[in-house]
């Protein structure tokens, strides 16, 4: 299976990289723009890969294209460049709507008291199975590389998140001194942003991830490939853990 997998893998890799979507790139994402040579060709061959083996569906009246596939596919295999991967091996489907989408919830109060209400989203990341996504934010979020704010990054940030290291090269799951020395930093720097969300700071990291230890990292991540330079000079040894989960750095580009 193993071996099958890797030569289904090469035979889309090698797969000609039309004109078409490198347009889709050059046009849609800002982040590609930035990337020497050498990675932009490497990402393209995990664009191929991804798209061939990933779903992607339309919501809300959404007819899929190809531009909606490389723009996505793009964004979430930045977070894949210069190491082993897998994939997102739990990851089947990427569904989109035309925009921000409204889903029902049920929120517990207290008390054994629940309250169901809607929520607007721009994306979520499903453990197992999904990720979901407003196409108007995926553009927004793609076209400006510097305001910190990416869905793709995010959403994508979780399914790395969630997979728990399945599948992937990095020193940070495999050594356990490593682990520790990152869980640390995380910790401290989520602590930290938890205090100043709390006094009503202006940080760097979105408050939303003040909301809990995965939100963290998403948000940080997002930060880590939009606003480097900043993150590195306020938050230098998140910076350092961020550089060696990822195998890059993007403030040097």
């Amino acid at each position: 299976m193993l071996l099958l997998k890797r030569w289904r893998r090469k035979r889309l890799s090698n797969k000609e990289f039309t004109p078409e979507w490198l347009d889709v790139l050059n046009r849609n994402v800002g982040y590609y723009r930035r990337l020497p040579e050498a990675d932009r060709k490497e990402l393209q061959k995990h664009i191929l890969i991804f798209i061939g083996e990933k779903r992607f569906e339309g919501c809300g009246g959404l007819e899929i294209d190809d531009e909606i596939k490389v723009t996505i596919a793009a964004q979430a295999c930045i977070l894949l460049l210069h190491r082993q991967t897998d994939y997102y091996p739990g990851l089947h489907s990427i569904l989109v709507y035309p925009r921000a989408y409204v889903v029902q919830e049920q929120r517990h109060v207290g008390g054994g008291v629940f309250v169901e209400g809607t929520n607007i989203r721009l994306g979520e990341s499903w453990r197992r199975g999904s990720v979901v996504l407003s196409w108007d934010d995926v553009r927004k979020g793609a076209a400006d590389v510097h305001d910190g704010q990416n869905i793709v990054f995010h959403e994508f940030a979780h399914q790395l998140d969630s997979s728990q290291g399945k599948g992937d090269s990095s020193e940070v799951i495999r050594s356990r001194s490593k682990y520790i020395a990152w869980a640390r930093v995380l910790g401290k720097d989520y602590e930290r942003l938890r205090r100043d969300a709390g006094r009503n700071r202006r940080t760097l990291l979105n408050a939303y991830g003040a909301t809990n230890p995965a939100e963290f990292f998403a948000v940080a991540t997002e930060s880590f490939f939009e606003r480097p330079r900043e993150l590195r000079k306020l938050h230098p040894e998140l910076y350092a853990e961020l550089r060696d989960f990822y195998h890059q750095d993007p403030a040097e580009l």
